[in-house]
């Protein structure tokens, strides 16, 4: 009898660590968004009210999810507030809609400094002399389960939701990167055949996007993106999300690209740009016949 008392407990010290988290969270997800959390995300997703009232709701209960799993730490004695953790989980669970995704499985903290933040870097010189290095940062995304964010550029990027740049957008991209085993541009994206087109249509916008940040074109996507495959995933994301007429009229198959690994069209949520104003005429300017 008594080892069968032990072989019961030990199967259940087995079993405990798997289910009993999977109990808590469903639990957790059983009760809705308290109201004042999901004011919080009227205010600060500027485009969560024209949303589909299915997508409201996954949001909300993603970011319920997103609340009870992940850790936000206050960094140089800033006190993450209510406010602060909802509006990161909110235009991070954003990414999430439509997807059969769990809500980043790999992330299990998150650092929230008051404002930009200074990172230290190993400069690789001449020669190969590494010498210790600073460079002063909005955010970070770590493959260890970290992402690091300054609040003050967080705000700010909640505040416009059309200039295409938010860096919760931005650092929770590079999360889904790497999620297919290393950031390079190149997410999970389901089946095998589909990193053929993905390829080919990013692969060519970056190329271009590297030639208009040489020359200092204009383009819809920051230079930002520029800099490496997995920094233009990333900037483009934060384009699709905030600028999606301009990129899907400039960057028409990328869009679409997007538009099938993201399963939403932010189109949907904002009202066309303006057009840009007619040129100005000088006074000065020649007329044929004078």
């Amino acid at each position: 009898m008594e080892a069968l008392i032990w072989i019961g407990l030990t199967a259940l010290a087995i079993a405990l660590p798997f289910y009993f988290p999977r109990w808590r969270l469903r639990r957790v997800l059983a009760r809705p968004l308290p109201p004042e959390a999901e004011a919080v995300l009227q205010r600060n997703i500027p485009v969560y009210k024209n949303m589909s009232p299915d997508l409201q709701q996954q949001l909300r209960r993603m970011v319920v999810q997103f609340l009870h799993q992940k850790k936000f730490i206050g960094c140089e004695g800033l006190d993450v507030t209510d406010e602060m953790a909802v509006t990161i989980a909110g235009q991070a669970c954003m990414l999430l809609l439509n997807r059969p995704s769990k809500v980043y499985p790999a992330l299990h903290t998150i650092m929230v400094y008051p404002s930009e933040f200074v990172a230290q870097r190993a400069e690789v010189g001449p020669g190969g002399v590494i010498t210790p290095g600073h460079q002063r940062m909005l955010g970070e995304s770590w493959d260890d389960g970290r992402v690091v964010l300054s609040w003050d550029n967080v705000r700010r990027g909640a505040a416009d939701w059309t200039d295409g740049h938010n860096v919760v957008l931005h650092e929770f991209a590079h999360q889904l990167d790497s999620e297919s085993g290393r950031a390079n541009g190149a997410p999970y994206l389901g089946h095998p055949d589909s990193y053929r087109e993905w390829s080919e249509v990013l692969s060519r916008d970056y190329q271009n996007l590297r030639m208009n940040a040489m020359y200092r074109q204009h383009t819809v996507m920051d230079h930002y993106g520029a800099t490496n495959p997995a920094e233009f995933f990333a900037v483009a994301t934060e384009t699709f999300f905030e600028k999606p007429y301009q990129m899907a009229e400039h960057h028409a198959e990328l869009y679409g690209e997007f538009l099938k690994y993201y399963r939403v069209d932010p189109r949907a949520w904002m009202s066309p740009p303006p057009p840009p104003p007619p040129p100005e005429i000088s006074p000065y300017a020649y007329v044929a016949g004078w």
